[in-house]
Order: C-alpha cells, then structure tokens, then sequence
C-alpha cells in the first residue's frame, strides 16, 4: 500500500513559528512531525510514501535528502493548495487502483498500523473508506463522528459548537479508488474531504479508534501538549 502525507498547509495558527519552518517539520521533542509519520508508516505496511509540499518546500526537499527513507519518498509541488481531496485527484496516478494511507502530517499520531489496515481489510462491505477516530479533549475544534450499530458513520459535525459528543476525525483515512472517482466527478481542482467527500460517503465509512496517541499540532497550545505529554 502507498500514502500521501498531506503537508502543503501554511500553519498559521502556530505562526511566528511557521514563518520560518513548514508545519510539517516543527519539532516535538527534538523530532520533525514528518519523522514520526515516516518511522511510524515505512517499516510497518506502507511501500512508498507521497508528499505534497507548498510553503517553504526547499526545507521539505532537504528535509527528504537527509532521511534515511528518501528513496521511498516522492514529493509533488503544489503552486496553488488543492485541497486534501484536490491532492487526492491531482496525485491518483500514484495510488493507481488500489487502497491507500491518507494522513495530515501536521498531526502526532501513534497506532497500529498492521491493525488500521487490518480493520479496513474486515470493513462492511459497503464501506469505501476506513477513518481513524481519537477521543479529543477539545470537540468544537474537530470533526465529531456518530456510529451506526453496524459501526459506520452515520453523522459528522464539522467544526460546531456544542457537538454531541468526544468521539472525533484524526484525519486519517483509508480510501477505496471509489472515493477517488466521485472526487473527479465533482469536476473542480480544489476539494475538502471534510465538507465536500465525506457528507456523500455517511453510511459507508468505516472506523479505526486510535485510543493510543493522537494530536492535532495545530496552534501553540496543542504544541506545548504535545511536549508535554508524548513519550
């Protein structure tokens, strides 16, 4: 199985930090966040890895020729950011046919990986992607799913205030070249899984409960966490 690693974003909730260095390289105890995703995905069922890049990509370039996984590394340039389904879309010749690994390498994530792609391969048959689902301690800030007795989502609340319930997206997805098909046929380059593929998919999405670490490294407050708690 391949992956992308989504990493194009400008970060600019942790700015003034994100001025000098991508999103996806800030460190969390002296380790890029690319780093964790790569030691974390590469020896453990992921052949190849793709990663899009836009702000500040010089760093991510070199960032690619100093690791120990660069040959197993592909990066794309995007002038103009696509959107997480966009990059999907504009990358499908990578993935060809078959399921791949979707993550937002601006998050600190620590699972199974042999267990997510087990639970993908055991889905419901309807099912035409696997999401990853954390417990946050900040629900009006993330994507809250609501389960079926079949295990599906049947209800996602992006971003609401007062949504019902902990239980929310990491982000982090397997996805069936199905999913891929219907982003092309919404006929536009710029794509938000969130808001725009995974309303269309309710009732067909599987779920992976991460219950070992997940963080969304989003503003300086979820970095100082981070530090603090990931070990």
């Amino acid at each position: 199985m391949r992956a992308l690693l989504l990493a194009a974003g400008l970060g600019t909730r942790l700015r003034p930090l994100t001025d000098r260095i991508p999103k996806c390289l800030v460190p969390i105890r002296g380790k890029p966040l690319l780093s964790y995703w790569l030691d974390l995905l590469l020896p453990n069922g992921i052949d190849e890895v793709l990663i899009n890049t836009h702000h500040l990509p010089k760093m991510v370039e070199a960032f690619r020729e100093a690791s120990p996984w660069r040959d197993r590394i592909t990066l794309v340039y995007e002038a103009e950011l696509l959107g997480t389904g966009g990059t999907i879309l504009a990358n499908r010749a990578f993935f060809g046919r078959r399921a791949f690994l979707v993550g937002h390498a601006d998050n600190l994530s620590r699972f199974s990986v042999a267990k997510f792609l087990e639970a993908h391969a055991r889905r419901p048959g309807q099912a035409a992607m696997t999401m990853m689902t954390f417990d946050t301690d900040s629900p009006s800030t993330c994507g809250i799913v609501e389960t079926d007795a079949a295990g599906l989502v049947a209800r996602f609340h992006e971003k609401v205030k007062n949504p019902p319930g902990t239980r929310a997206n990491a982000a982090v997805y397997i996805v069936e070249p199905e999913v891929v098909e219907f982003i092309a046929s919404l006929g536009k380059t710029f794509v938000d899984l969130s808001t725009e593929v995974i309303p269309h998919f309710l009732n067909r999405i599987a779920v992976f409960h991460n219950s070992d670490y997940h963080r969304d490294i989003g503003n300086p407050e979820s970095l100082r966490r981070a530090e603090a708690e990931y070990r």
